[in-house]
């Protein structure tokens, strides 16, 4: 939630995880981890309010995509299969919702 926030000025409600996935970081090698492993999970989040200014907005420019404009941009082929595995599972399972439940 915090990264949606810093990155791209939105805020919501975060749902299940769509998956975990292990990549290789050129920028965190370090003697922990000289191979530069790590593992990321990726949640969808349910924009509930966009904010007019956020810390990043000067370096990051908000856009909203559909998922496959979404998997067409992504730099990393870990990121592009979280996208199409995590959502075509979501939609498989029936989970996708365009509202909230009732409480």
């Amino acid at each position: 939630m915090r990264e949606a926030v810093e990155e791209a000025g939105v805020r919501g409600d975060l749902l299940q995880s769509i998956g975990e996935y292990k990549f290789k970081s050129k920028t965190l090698q370090d003697e922990f981890s000289p191979e530069g492993l790590c593992k990321a999970t990726m949640f969808p989040l349910l924009v509930t309010e966009e904010l007019e200014s956020w810390p990043e907005q000067s370096v990051r420019q908000r856009s909203w995509l559909t998922i496959p404009e979404a998997i067409q941009r992504c730099r990393h082929g870990w990121m592009r299969e979280a996208l199409e595995k995590g959502f075509s599972k979501w939609y498989a399972d029936g989970m996708i919702s365009t509202r909230k439940e009732d409480d």
